[in-house]
């Protein structure tokens, strides 16, 4: 970001939740000093500004953070979706990083990337834990340069993730309950997770989140690779609810411990409340030891106390979305435990899906997982769902090699060749395949 300010140029970095756009816009200040007080009283000569754009953004501060864009004194614009609106521009963006990529959609991101008044295409870089299978795809065919950060950061602990199988073995969840106390006893915290709010409403909660935030964008929450037995057992056992959950666990399992609720429909301030809370010691009077949840914790959070997390109806998420969500524990030097709660029979989809997510915490192995069983999206459109691909013959993950193999082949005829004037047939062939059009979504990764 920096060296595309020193270059003259403009970096935006596009978060899912106001949470995470503020966490951002806070450290990147902190880390700046004074770089980023530009025409402040004790900024440095060659300062700049940073700006938050999000869509709870009183109108006096919006209006002056879209003019800072707009004119370029803001070298750096954090905001969440409010930044894909028409009337946000840059004077010369130079730079796009996506946080949490899963979490936005292709033409989304693409939007952000047409808003510089140069009409200079920016440089993009995604960043995610778990990346969605069309990603991976382009990465395979070569079109997108990935680097891979394999060790945790300083300071996490390791986090082991089993699955709790309550259709064979009811009495597992009762131990469930029994190791959110021995953690709070041990002065921990502890998620629950449930896939909605209340008890009355069909809709998975996966798509409850904040600022019009886009939650399993992938589709990965659907039931198309299900069987019927599955099926049966999920019409039997409603989904587990927020409201209900935690009812239930403060007059019974949990009693006398500090539980709290927390979803994406609460008023902005209410939600900013609960998790300052969930931030402080327990102790307090005012501490939380039991935070029940929806998904609105899946990204953004960053409680270093908190060691252990119960995700109710585990089989109903998606491998992405369990993945970033057992990534809110095992944030300070404490070991995470994640318990996959599920009624799911032993060999339906969805609880080979729990057992390959407890089996490892590599966010490129899952993503990989995740393509063996719902493809990788069109690699040459919008659609990164998984349900849609313009592969025919070819598999990603079977003929990778002939993949890699033709992609090198191809970069020494362009190379010798940049027209394919000597390779006719290739380019009718390839212009018959691809188009203008469809070639365009491989840089809109």
């Amino acid at each position: 970001m920096l060296a595309v300010i020193d270059a003259g140029g403009q970096a935006a970095l596009l978060a899912p939740t106001e949470v995470l756009a503020a966490q951002h816009a806070r450290s990147i200040r902190t880390l700046l000093g004074p770089l980023a007080q530009g025409g402040q009283l004790g900024g440095a000569a060659n300062a700049t500004r940073v700006a938050l754009i999000t869509g709870s953004l009183g109108v006096a501060k919006k209006r002056a953070a879209l003019l800072e864009a707009a004119s370029g004194e803001a070298g750096i614009v954090i905001g969440t979706h409010a930044l894909l609106e028409e009337k946000v521009m840059f004077a010369d963006l130079g730079l796009v990083v996506v946080d949490e990529q899963h979490r936005f959609g292709v033409e989304q991101r693409a939007a952000l990337t047409e808003k510089s008044a140069t009409g200079k295409r920016p440089h993009v870089l995604v960043m995610t834990a778990t990346p969605i299978p069309r990603t991976v795809a382009i990465t395979v065919f070569g079109d997108l340069d990935v680097s891979v950060l394999s060790e945790l950061p300083a300071g996490r602990a390791a986090i082991t993730t089993h699955v709790v199988p309550t259709r064979e073995k009811p009495a597992f969840l009762e131990r469930t309950w029994e190791r959110i106390r021995e953690e709070v006893a041990a002065g921990h915290q502890a998620y629950i997770v449930c896939p909605r709010i209340m008890a009355t409403e069909p809709e998975i909660a996966a798509a409850d989140s904040d600022d019009g935030a886009t939650a399993a964008i992938s589709g990965e929450t659907d039931l198309a690779g299900a069987g019927a037995d599955e099926l049966d057992a999920q019409a039997l056992n409603p989904m587990a609810s927020v409201d209900q959950v935690a009812e239930e666990l403060v007059a019974g399992p949990l009693k006398g411990l500090h539980v709290e609720t927390l979803h994406g429909r609460m008023p902005g301030d209410e939600k900013d409340a609960i998790m300052r809370r969930f931030s402080q010691d327990p102790g307090t009077d005012s501490g939380i030891d039991v935070l029940v949840s929806t998904t609105v914790i899946e990204v953004g959070v960053d409680v270093p106390n908190a060691t252990v997390m119960v995700v109710m109806d585990a089989d109903r998420f998606g491998i992405s979305q369990l993945h970033q969500l057992r990534g809110r524990i095992g944030r300070g030097g404490h070991p995470g435990l994640c318990l996959l709660v599920t009624s799911a029979p032993p060999e339906s989809p969805g609880r080979e899906r729990l057992e390959m997510v407890a089996s490892t915490v590599d966010g490129f192995e899952l993503a990989r997982i995740d393509l063996s069983s719902r493809r990788e999206g069109d690699v040459l459109g919008a659609d990164q769902s998984g349900r849609k691909s313009s592969l025919r013959a070819l598999s990603l993950l079977r003929d990778e090699d002939i993949i890699v193999a033709a992609r090198a082949e191809a970069e020494v005829i362009v190379a010798d060749d940049p027209g394919l004037s000597e390779h006719t047939a290739l380019a009718d062939l390839a212009s018959d395949l691809v188009g203008p059009e469809a070639a365009d979504w491989l840089d809109r990764s």
